[in-house]
């Protein structure tokens, strides 16, 4: 499946909406470049937590924060020398989650117990659409209940969640098979692989 398709553009009015319903604490269903996720305000503890018991997904195991570009991720890159950004210049967006060093601005029930926290800046269009109508980054993990496969399709989100998700948005995957790549910025260690 191609990633940018011309059905995959959200018209203004109801990417408002959606931004809207995230403020307000909503917990939605979204796709991603290889499976759909689950996002939220990671800001909001509320929603993330809802979002965690969703999963099953104890908080100290931590979540990925995705962004329409660098910039709205700038408050956790600050303190990093030129090498590591111009690391995360050359490779977003892109389907590569950086493991990023935590300069104490990551909500806690959002980094869990590391020392880091993993963010991205996809190479996806409605997770930019959804990130530039919010201003703000918004929480990514794999919608699915921990132990069972991600959905890789709405159908499969609705089979696991039903209506304790808030909004399933509409769009296809991109044209990875798996989640994205997670590598380490500081040493480069791959965490995990990319699928294709």
């Amino acid at each position: 499946m191609p990633d940018r398709t011309p059905d995959q553009a959200l018209p203004r009015w109801r990417l408002d909406l959606i931004a809207a319903r995230l403020w307000e604490g909503a917990v939605i269903a979204y796709p991603t470049e290889g499976v759909w996720g689950l996002g939220c305000v990671p800001t909001n503890e509320e929603a993330v937590a809802r979002l965690l018991a969703m999963k099953d997904r104890p908080w100290d195991m931590g979540l990925i924060m995705v962004a329409a570009n660098v910039a709205q991720l700038m408050p956790f890159l600050e303190g990093l020398n030129d090498a590591l950004l111009d690391e995360l210049d050359r490779t977003w967006p892109g389907p590569v989650t950086y493991l990023v060093p935590d300069n104490g601005t990551a909500p806690m029930w959002v980094k869990g117990q590391h020392s880091r926290v993993a963010l991205r800046v996809p190479d996806h269009p409605i997770v930019s659409q959804l990130c530039t109508a919010l201003d703000a980054p918004l929480v990514s993990t794999s919608a699915n209940p921990t132990g069972r496969a991600a959905a890789r399709s709405a159908l499969r989100v609705r089979q696991y969640f039903g209506k304790s998700l808030d909004l399933v948005v509409p769009g296809q995957l991109g044209d990875l098979n798996g989640a994205s790549e997670i590598r380490d910025l500081v040493t480069g260690e791959v965490i995990r692989g990319r699928t294709r």
